[in-house]
């Protein structure tokens, strides 16, 4: 079976932005609780152009990341694994499985405090993350295995993307909105037209980014919006889809993220921290992450094979979706994301973030370690 170059270049290069986000997170940590630690934390507050360095990151670059998403996204529906509706099923159905399981246990450990919001925060499945702890068992690893944790947590993303519109979305201004979605439309009638200039199609996208920023809905769904609008053709090296997504490879994995990893882990790890990690809000997003997550996934996923609307792939079973299921729970990038959008108290959002890698860890541990004893040494991957 052969797969295209570029599904490889965007696994491989998520891999090893997995590992330099790890790399980060620890580098972050360590200089947030240094002595020296407070000047570290003020330089991402550093205002540029009236705002936040912070927020240029997380509302700004973090845009580019979405829109790398969006193209993956838009490949694995045209010319993809979520291209036939039976391949499709299995990995829609985790995803969901892996997005309502998580926020029912976090809703229910906050239900009616003011931490309620927080549901969505173990929702999320962190792409780079989650592949790059899969690449580390090599060559066992089926690549069959690969492509369904790539398009479950594309889908996951999506999943997020839309909690966040919905739920997510503070001041509405129905003008700028209807605005922005005026722009969305001449996307896609020059889409339409077989406009294939793509400068076009990108400064239409920062007027969108600007619009659906004031309108109160957080602009990072631009990235997605803007992905779908742009002419896909026949998928191959000539079309304006494919030579973005090959160009956004390097810089998302290797300078978006990694700032994203630096700036949003920038944590002072409070001496009062264990007391703080039996709160609802904290037990909420380590238990939805860590149990939650592989629950959803693999009972949904189950159900979905007994019932004949799905089937598994060459070279998986069961028991991978299970320990595939943990991997899932890596929330990371997007579950940080996500606490930013759902909290305005700073300590709230701390604990939260810390909540968030101790969950992460222990899921990634815990898949890590399943695989590696139900995967056999003879698998190889192309």
């Amino acid at each position: 079976m052969r797969f295209t170059k570029l599904f490889n270049d965007f696994t491989n290069s998520e891999r090893s932005s997995g590992m330099v986000l790890i790399a980060c997170t620890i580098v972050s940590l360590g200089l947030s609780n240094l002595p020296s630690g407070e000047a570290y934390l003020h330089f991402w507050h550093l205002t540029v152009l009236g705002k936040p360095l912070e927020f240029w990151i997380n509302d700004g670059l973090m845009t580019i990341f979405f829109l790398l998403v969006g193209l993956e996204m838009e490949r694995e529906i045209y010319a993809g694994e979520l291209s036939h509706i039976k391949k499709a099923m299995l990995p829609v159905v985790a995803a969901i499985g892996g997005m309502v399981v998580p926020a029912l246990i976090h809703f229910g450990f906050n239900i009616n405090t003011p931490t309620q919001s927080g549901f969505g925060i173990p929702m999320a499945t962190d792409i780079a993350f989650s592949l790059a702890i899969l690449s580390l068992l090599g060559s066992r690893v089926p690549i069959t295995l690969k492509i369904f944790l790539t398009a479950l947590a594309i889908i996951d993303d999506l999943g997020a993307i839309l909690v966040i519109a919905l739920f997510y979305t503070n001041d509405f201004s129905l003008f700028y909105f209807g605005m922005s979605m005026l722009v969305f439309a001449i996307l896609l009638v020059l889409n339409r037209l077989k406009v294939y200039k793509l400068w076009i199609y990108l400064i239409l996208g920062i007027v969108m980014w600007w619009l659906l920023y004031q309108s109160g809905i957080h602009p990072t769904i631009t990235g997605i919006l803007l992905a779908f609008a742009l002419p896909f053709g026949k998928g191959d090296e000539a079309s304006i889809s494919y030579k973005l997504q090959h160009w956004l490879h390097i810089p998302v994995a290797f300078v978006v993220l990694p700032l994203f990893a630096l700036a949003n882990t920038a944590i002072v790890i409070p001496g009062s921290l264990l007391g703080e990690l039996g709160t609802s809000n904290t037990l909420g997003i380590i238990v939805g992450l860590l149990l939650g997550k592989p629950a959803g996934i693999f009972l949904f996923s189950v159900t979905a094979i007994s019932l004949g609307w799905a089937s598994l792939s060459m070279g998986v079973k069961r028991v991978h979706l299970l320990w595939l299921g943990f991997l899932a729970g890596i929330g990371f990038t997007m579950s940080i994301f996500i606490t930013l959008l759902a909290f305005d108290n700073p300590e709230i959002i701390n604990v939260s973030k810390i909540a968030i890698i101790i969950g992460s860890v222990a899921a990634a541990t815990i898949g890590f370690f399943g695989l590696k004893l139900s995967l056999k040494k003879t698998v190889k991957t192309i």
